[in-house]
């Protein structure tokens, strides 16, 4: 990424804020606890900056987060054209339908559980497993916003049950974090429950995203990344399967106490 513009723009906003602060190399580092030299290698572009040295820098210089959007702006262009279309798609949303057979849906993830999640990927470093982590809570903060979408997630029960006696701390917080956003009146959370064998959603994960203009986009998830779906007859078909989906699963209320249920039977 330091070979991008928007690197050389950060590290020439540091500069431009820190000597506007009238503070030296030496004096800034011990505020952000880097020493003067590492300081004077970050502006130089002879070391790499990270997210969380640009959001300790935003908060000692009161930049109001300019920093850290300028990262995600690169972080962004870094990005597949597909993942960028839908990320839009997802932000502009009215209304967001997620189905996801086998994981906790990403906006729902707490951040251990998509730490664990992103792990089983041995491939990529851990720095990158920090990066993806932050960039996934960052994401959820739309569910959050002062106008969220009406969010709907359809979930398997299999995947809350889904814990060996070292994981279910893990899931015991993952799930009462379920439990909390459920309860708020614009996300909906259903378990389909293992009764129901078979239905068609189990062919793959799939969203939805209704925009402002009563369009829908979909995006499904593979392998190797994502595609974004967005023609008629495609969104029909997708439309037809989330009704399917939604239908087998239990109602909002009935949702929550399973999920209460799940979390009780471990104790």
């Amino acid at each position: 990424m330091e070979d991008e513009p928007t690197a050389e723009l950060i590290r020439s906003q540091l500069r431009r804020l820190r000597m506007k602060a009238g503070l030296s190399q030496e004096e800034f580092g011990k505020l952000v606890h880097f020493s003067g030299s590492q300081v004077s290698a970050i502006e130089l572009g002879q070391r790499p900056f990270d997210r969380f040295f640009l959001k300790r820098t935003d908060e000692v210089l009161d930049t109001g987060g300019l920093l850290t959007s300028l990262l995600r702006m690169a972080e962004r262009d870094g990005q597949p054209s597909w993942l960028q279309s839908w990320l839009d798609s997802e932000r502009q949303a009215q209304q967001l339908r997620c189905y996801q057979p086998s994981l906790i849906h990403g906006l729902l993830q707490t951040e251990n559980y998509a730490r664990s999640v992103i792990r089983t990927d041995d491939m990529i470093s851990e720095d990158e497993v920090e990066r993806r982590v932050a960039d996934r809570m960052e994401r959820q903060s739309l569910l959050f916003s002062p106008d969220p979408p009406k969010y709907v997630a359809v979930i398997e029960e299999v995947v809350l049950r889904r814990a060996d006696e070292n994981f279910r701390g893990l899931m015991a917080e993952q799930i009462a974090h379920l439990i909390e956003c459920a309860q708020r009146p614009h996300i909906h959370v259903h378990i389909v429950p293992v009764t129901v064998a078979l239905h068609v959603g189990l062919v793959g994960p799939f969203s939805l995203a209704r925009g402002r203009d009563g369009g829908w986009v979909g995006h499904l998830e593979t392998q190797l990344g994502g595609e974004v779906v967005d023609k008629d007859e495609d969104m029909a078909i997708l439309l037809a399967r989330w009704e399917s989906v939604r239908s087998e699963a239990l109602s909002r209320q009935q949702s929550i106490e399973l999920m209460k249920e799940v979390i009780t039977s471990w104790s």
